[in-house]
C-alpha cells in the first residue's frame, strides 16, 4: 500500500512527498484565505468552498488551518470563527448548522506513543464525527476518533478525548456530560435569563411554531 492509502485507511503511514504534494495545494488555498481582504464576506465564502469543496452556506472567519481541506465535510450554514485549526489527517464530517467559537482545534492526527515507534516518522488519523446543530466553545480541543452526537453543546476550554451523547450540555478536562438539554432550555439566552419577547416571537415566527 502507499502511504496515502494507510493515511486514508486509518493505518500507521508516513508523510513522504506525495503526502506532502497533497497538502502544498491546501497550503496555497489557506494563503488565499487568510491574506485576503476579511471585509469582502463574498469573496471569503468563495474561498471557503473552493478549500473544503461541497459546501452549502458555509463561513470561516480567517485565519484558518488545515492539512488538507478535502478531508473536511460540512453540512449546511457551518460557521468556525476565528484561529480554527483542523487537522484533518483523517475524514472530519460535521452536520447541519454546526458553529464553531474562537480558537476551536479538531485533531484526527496523532503518532504512537512510545518513542521508538514515533521516532520512525510513523504517526496515524482517526475520524472526527459531529452531529447536526452543535456550537463547540472557544478554546475547545477535540480529539483523534471522538464522535460528538446532534443538538450537543461542548463548554468553551473543554478537551474532548471521549464520545459525548447527542442532547447533551458537556464541559471539562477532560469533557464530561454535565446534564441533558431539554425543552426548558428553549429559552435559555445566559445563565437563567431568557430571551425577550421580541426575539422570541421572532424565533417561533421562524421555527413555524415548533418551539
Amino acid at each position: 500500500m502507499t502511504n496515502r492509502q494507510r493515511r486514508d485507511a486509518q493505518m500507521a503511514y508516513i508523510s513522504d512527498e506525495s503526502v506532502f504534494a497533497e497538502q502544498q495545494v491546501c497550503r496555497r488555498k489557506l494563503q488565499k484565505l487568510n491574506s485576503m481582504d476579511w471585509s469582502d464576506f463574498g469573496e471569503t465564502e468563495k474561498a471557503v468552498k473552493d478549500l473544503l469543496g461541497k459546501s452549502d452556506k458555509a463561513f470561516i472567519n480567517p485565519p484558518f488551518y488545515c492539512d488538507y481541506g478535502t478531508h473536511i465535510e460540512v453540512g449546511k450554514n457551518f460557521f468556525a470563527n476565528y484561529n480554527c485549526t483542523i487537522l484533518d489527517v483523517a475524514r472530519v464530517r460535521i452536520g447541519d448548522n454546526c458553529q464553531l467559537a474562537p480558537n476551536v482545534s479538531i485533531y484526527t492526527a496523532g503518532h504512537p506513543i512510545h518513542p521508538m515507534a514515533r521516532n520512525s516518522l510513523y504517526e496515524y488519523g482517526k475520524e472526527v464525527t459531529i452531529g447536526d446543530n452543535v456550537w463547540i466553545g472557544g478554546n475547545t480541543v477535540i480529539c483523534p476518533g471522538v464522535h460528538i452526537g446532534s443538538n450537543t453543546v461542548i463548554g468553551a476550554g473543554s478537551v474532548v478525548t471521549r464520545d459525548i451523547p447527542g442532547w447533551s450540555l458537556a464541559a471539562g478536562n477532560p469533557c464530561r456530560v454535565i446534564r441533558k438539554i431539554t425543552d426548558n432550555d428553549k429559552r435559555k439566552l445566559f445563565r437563567d435569563e431568557e430571551i425577550d419577547e421580541e426575539a422570541w416571537s421572532h424565533i417561533v415566527e421562524k421555527t413555524h411554531g415548533l418551539c
